[in-house]
């Protein structure tokens, strides 16, 4: 899935609050009516941004980058969205995210910490044209990121940008700064505020999303076998109970039939990733003692508690909890 990029199901409620209708979005841009019904979707590079310029024609707004800033919450659910309100600080969701960019977008994340100021710069792919309201979102979601993490008004020492937009005070207003034109792409934060704790920080929600994250990437990888490509999408689907071979297969955009043979091929069938994904799964997740057994029996997939105890036990011989307490002792 090289040069494809995960879409959130919270689009769809960005897209609702600012007054739009996903279906004329989705329409306006060539994509299908349905897209996001069965959870994230892939697009290619032109598609993610024919979405963004969709947004801008049906929002018909001069200023839609800070209408989304207003918008901006953790409710518009994404993993990545989740791991970076979850960090300790700014300079700690920055890495984060630069480490998992290139799974929501077209665009390469540059860090450059320093002893007065942290200064995020970002790149687009040589000859790509990205919407403007796509790269001054990037820059804004920033900024909104440091303020709803630490609850201050935090302002950014710099910000700038190749075609700076037309209502210049309206942006002064939103990142109270002057935007300066560049051939950068960037936004710079003070030492001390880009090291501000964050309110919001949880562990626990970090070592939940985190596998999703790393697994995401190697679905990524061209060389990756079918047997990783399933269990990247498994960690997608697992949550919202979607563990058929057909979802599966769709997702990898392959019949069920071949999806079957290639795994034969390579020696392992369906059923026994399912089951060997969730194991590990469960594992990771016992070792967050905030974490119930319901709440882990929800984001394997299972309808009900009593489901995933049984196939725990049919995985390991314990129980969730022996092995919870076994964990605990290491």
């Amino acid at each position: 899935m090289g040069n494809r990029y995960a879409l959130e199901p919270g689009v769809r409620a960005m897209l609702t609050d600012i007054g739009l209708s996903p279906t004329a979005v989705f329409r306006r841009a060539g994509l299908r009516l349905d897209l996001l019904s069965d959870g994230p979707v892939w697009l290619a590079q032109d598609e993610f941004f024919s979405l963004w310029r969709a947004i801008e024609v049906e929002a018909n707004h001069p200023n839609l980058p800070i209408l989304i800033l207003e918008m901006f919450s953790p409710d518009l659910f994404s993993p990545s969205l989740f791991a970076a309100v979850a960090s300790p600080d700014l300079n700690t969701a920055a890495h984060r995210v630069a480490q998992y960019k290139r799974l929501v977008g077209p665009l390469h994340m540059d860090i450059d910490i320093g002893a007065h100021q942290t200064t995020l710069s970002f790149e687009w792919p040589a000859g790509s044209h990205p919407p403007d309201s796509m790269v001054l979102t990037e820059l804004l979601f920033w900024v909104g990121l440091a303020r709803l993490g630490t609850r201050a008004d935090v302002t950014p020492t710099r910000v700038t940008v190749p075609a700076p937009p037309n209502d210049l005070d309206a942006y002064h207003a939103a990142f109270g700064v002057e935007i300066e034109p560049s051939d950068t792409q960037c936004v710079s934060f003070r030492a001390d505020d880009a090291a501000r704790p964050f309110l919001t920080a949880n562990d626990a929600i970090w070592e939940t999303f985190e596998p999703q994250l790393r697994r995401r990437l190697a679905e990524l990888d061209v060389d990756a076998s079918t047997s990783e490509r399933v269990e990247a999408v498994l960690l997608e689907v697992l949550p919202v109970g979607q563990t058929t071979v057909a979802n599966v297969a769709k997702e990898l955009a392959v019949s069920s039939r071949t999806l079957h043979r290639q795994l034969k091929a390579e020696g392992v069938s369906f059923q026994w990733i399912l089951s060997a994904t969730r194991e590990k799964l469960a594992r990771h997740y016992l070792r967050n003692p905030t974490l119930s057994g319901t709440d882990i029996a929800f984001l394997l997939g299972y309808g009900d508690t009593s489901s995933f105890y049984r196939a725990f036990q049919s995985w390991t011989g314990q129980t969730p909890e022996q092995v919870r307490s076994s964990l605990a002792g290491h």
